[in-house]
């Protein structure tokens, strides 16, 4: 129980340093509560909702210039996601090529994670362990964390499929010149009309087994009311809109069933001709409205991810116009250095970006990654989840400086690594991508690196929070370092006794050596101000500088009569103790009494 309640501390204390919560998140303000760089252009942010009381992972495309113009801000194109909505990934990214599509377009492209059978609303009422307040999260929330800290403009709009591609049309409807674009894609745009309340309460019963009565109330109620597109309609009017959906009848994308034109996939045919039944309705109303709408019927297809992914392409264009972004496709060329490697590396794609300043060299974008040079350091290409921890900590302005090699696997056929002028990124599918530079990579480099006792790093270094050092956590313990005691790792028991103690914090202060073995299995490491001693029978117990380490150290330490602490000191009257195995050792007035059992 000591061990395991010893590694919940360490972790505690380990990672706090190294995930952000700012004082307004955990005063119930949203905020950013953590930022994971997956690449270079694209960001997780874990966003906590006041109104959902809980933190929201936010994925983020960002724009093709926001490397190259960093005082740049770009409009905000918002991506919702289906019915059922996934929480590790937005669909966009994971069932269509938004990523692919977006990388030489100048918008910001964010994808909030998760919200199953949620319809982007405000609910009445928790429902299955959720506080669904989408709307609120969408429109208040998060607009401001992304102008103020994430170079996104005021100029925004909305697109989604099928549950996102209603709310879509909701979001802009209900509140008015937050959008200047929305699309939607197999959306239900009449949620009121006959038989519409019934189906959505069927589909939300069997995406997840959510109530839509928690949602918008009994069927008929105001709430359904204030959430259907139809009845909103006289809301968009000054919006860039674009509908569209299929006919139900198998297209190119399906596989053909028994029925002839029919496809096999009959949920999404019927989905698709409800879809477009209430498509219809919905331009119908806006004509009437005299309102622009532009539609697009297909003769074909079901209610599936790649006509989506073929409508989000066939929009673009009316997109761009409307968020006042050039439609995409880069006008770069290669030259130079950079060129031979880029061809070499023929997965990095085209050029997005011409050449531009990077520290004391030059870089240039591509779709899959970016390629650095300058004549210290040579040409080399930074991607992937190395290239996006480096992205996230400044780049080629970082204390890591540019890439002077190549990324490559490592023996062990598990991790990957890339060297920098100022130090190294190591990556596992375990660890993530971490940055080790100066004393801890050298100290790291004597012990065998990732082949070492410490395994690969699992978080970044960080500043000790009351002492003037900094600690760096690995798979099999972390080290601390000070400018007077360099780089040490401490694991196993004595570290949750470190921990136990209070770590630098402690008397003990910072590590001064490795750990050693002893007799017995016993192993014992040195700090600044004593050491701690462990073996299989004894545990792990501190003992201090100075009289009590003196007078244990007479009798022989733990090769003595008293052998292995069993205690650290306590108070007793007018003096000290401390208890060893057998025996103990009373400090008073200056002098010190051993006693043996």
């Amino acid at each position: 129980m000591l061990r395991i309640l010893g590694i919940a501390a360490i972790a505690a204390a380990l990672l706090a340093p190294t995930v952000t919560v700012p004082a307004q998140a955990q005063s119930g303000v949203s905020a950013v509560q953590r930022v994971d760089w997956l690449s270079d252009r694209r960001v997780a942010l874990w966003v906590y909702s006041a109104a959902m009381k809980t933190p929201i992972q936010v994925q983020m495309l960002l724009a093709r210039d926001w490397n190259a113009r960093p005082d740049a801000k770009f409009p905000m194109m918002l991506m919702l996601d289906g019915l059922r909505a996934q929480d590790d990934e937005n669909g966009w990214t994971k069932d269509a090529d938004a990523e692919g599509f977006y990388a030489d377009k100048n918008v910001n492209v964010v994808l909030p994670v998760g919200g199953q059978s949620s319809w982007y609303s405000d609910w009445l009422a928790p429902d299955n362990g959720f506080t669904y307040k989408w709307e609120t999260f969408l429109t208040k929330e998060l607009p401001p964390i992304l102008e103020r800290d994430w170079r996104t403009t005021d100029v925004r709009g909305v697109q989604g499929l099928s549950m996102g591609g209603t709310a879509a049309m909701n979001l802009a409807g209900r509140n008015p010149g937050l959008m200047r674009y929305v699309a939607s894609y197999s959306g239900l745009l009449t949620t009121t009309t006959l038989g519409m309340p019934q189906a959505i309460t069927f589909a939300n019963k069997d995406a997840g087994g959510f109530d839509a009565g928690a949602m918008w109330g009994p069927p008929g109620g105001p709430e359904w009311e204030a959430h259907d597109p139809y009845l909103l309609a006289d809301k968009l009017k000054g919006v860039s809109m674009y509908v569209s959906s299929g006919s139900g009848l198998a297209g190119s994308h399906d596989q053909l069933g028994e029925v002839p034109l029919m496809s096999e996939n009959w949920a999404g045919t019927g989905l698709e001709i409800l879809s477009r039944l209430s498509t219809q309705n919905f331009v119908a109303k806006l004509e009437k409205l005299a309102i622009p709408v532009q539609a697009n019927y297909r003769p074909a297809g079901t209610h599936t991810w790649p006509y989506w992914d073929f409508e989000m392409r066939q929009s673009w264009a009316q997109a761009a116009a409307a968020l006042g972004t050039d439609p995409g496709g880069a006008t770069c060329a290669l030259g130079g250095a950079i060129a031979g490697v880029a061809q070499a590396a023929n997965w990095l794609g085209n050029c997005l970006t011409a050449e531009y300043p990077a520290g004391a060299g030059v870089v240039q974008d591509f779709p899959n990654g970016r390629v650095f040079h300058s004549a210290a350091a040579g040409t080399h290409a930074v991607a992937g989840r190395i290239g996006g921890t480096y992205a996230g900590i400044g780049g080629a302005y970082s204390p890591l400086g540019l890439p002077n090699g190549d990324e490559h696997a490592l023996p062990d056929g598990r991790g990957r690594m890339q060297t920098f002028e100022g130090g190294s990124i190591y990556w596992t599918p375990q660890t993530g991508a971490q940055v080790i530079r100066g004393a801890f990579l050298t100290e790291w480099g004597k012990q065998g690196f990732e082949g070492g006792p410490a395994g690969y790093p699992v978080a970044a270094e960080a500043h000790t929070p009351s002492r003037d050092g900094s600690v760096q956590a690995f798979e099999h313990g972390p080290m601390f370092y000070s400018a007077a005691t360099g780089a040490h790792r401490v694991q196993g028991f004595v570290l949750d006794k470190y921990s136990q103690l209070g770590f630098e914090n402690s008397p003990l202060g910072f590590p001064v050596a490795e750990e050693a073995p002893l007799k017995d299995l016993g192993r014992y490491s040195r700090f600044e101000g004593g050491n701690i001693y462990w073996s299989p029978l004894s545990g792990a117990w501190s003992v201090r500088n100075g009289a009590m380490a003196e007078a244990w150290g007479a009798q022989g330490f733990e090769n003595g009569r008293l052998g292995y602490p069993v205690s650290d000191e306590f108070a007793v009257p007018g003096g000290i103790q401390q208890n060893f195995q057998t025996g103990f050792i009373v400090l008073r007035d200056g002098k010190s009494e051993v006693h043996g059992v």
